[in-house]
């Protein structure tokens, strides 16, 4: 049997040869690695009891919360639970405004 140079299954033929990039170490392609990854994120954090919450607001607020974050060295969404949590506790009734 002659060494075909697209047969790799053989690979002690190809012994020699280096090839580029790093050794492939999972069998999925990346796009089907970031969907399962984050499934298992969402199973984790709803086992834990979280919930995600997505909403808009302006630059400004978002970069005093970054800020304000970073100071305090907590992630933002941290920042964000505990002000909710606080504004909350502090007010029984969320629904009237000032």
């Amino acid at each position: 049997m002659a060494k075909e140079a697209a047969d790799l299954t053989t690979i002690d033929l190809f012994s020699d040869e280096k090839r580029p990039g790093r050794p492939k170490t999972n069998p999925h392609s990346r796009s089907v690695q970031v969907k399962i990854n984050k499934r298992n994120q969402v199973k984790r954090d709803k086992n834990n009891g979280l919930k995600r919450v997505e909403f808009k607001i302006h630059t400004s607020l978002f970069e005093q919360l970054d800020q304000l974050a970073k100071e305090q060295g907590i992630a933002r969404g941290e920042l964000i639970e505990s002000i909710l949590s606080k504004a909350l506790s502090a007010d029984g009734d969320v629904t009237k405004q000032d």
